[in-house]
């Protein structure tokens, strides 16, 4: 029961105090369970990660679930997705009380201003670090930015680009082997 509850304090103080989406969480979450506590290695996260991403649903609760249920079993899944959605769910709550009187305020609209920038920056690290550990280096890297620039300004829809991904890896990676 321990590690369930260590789990939980874990996700919960990651949920509080990481602003923007589950990729924002991600640098916390591998400093917390790889670096600090020695609980997987980093090729585990990395593996666990490319998974969530691939799950219908939120990225943050993929992944405190894949994570929980690796290292704590059933109770770890169990306190690692109430961890990571407690805090949410408590500040949602609070500012909804809150907004009806300041929603217009200029100190508030400042405040979630000055926030995106640093959301952007929160992503961008794991991103990094993922492209390297994974290769996707140089050249590479090209491949993901131009499939990123396709879903935003052109109406494809990703999952035909995700397709045509599949498509020329089978047929550039089948042709390479021979």
């Amino acid at each position: 029961m321990y590690q369930a509850w260590e789990l939980f304090c874990v996700f919960f103080k990651i949920g509080a105090f990481t602003l923007g989406s589950g990729l924002a969480m991600m640098p916390q979450i591998k400093r917390e369970l790889v670096t600090r506590r020695h609980w997987l290695d980093e090729d585990e996260f990395i593996d666990i990660v490319a998974v969530t991403q691939s799950a219908p649903g939120p990225i943050a609760v993929n992944l405190a679930i894949f994570l929980g249920l690796r290292i704590g079993g059933v109770k770890g899944l169990i306190a690692t997705a109430f961890g990571s959605v407690l805090p949410s769910f408590i500040i949602i709550l609070m500012i909804a009380m809150l907004f009806q009187g300041i929603q217009n305020e200029p100190m508030f609209i400042a405040a979630f201003k000055a926030i995106k920038p640093a959301s952007v920056a929160l992503i961008l690290v794991p991103v990094v670090t993922i492209a390297k550990r994974t290769g996707v280096i140089g050249f590479k890297f090209l491949i993901p930015v131009v499939i990123a620039l396709l879903i935003t300004f052109t109406p494809l829809s990703p999952i035909y680009i995700i397709i045509a991904s599949i498509v020329i890896g089978i047929l550039y990676y089948g042709y390479k082997k021979e």
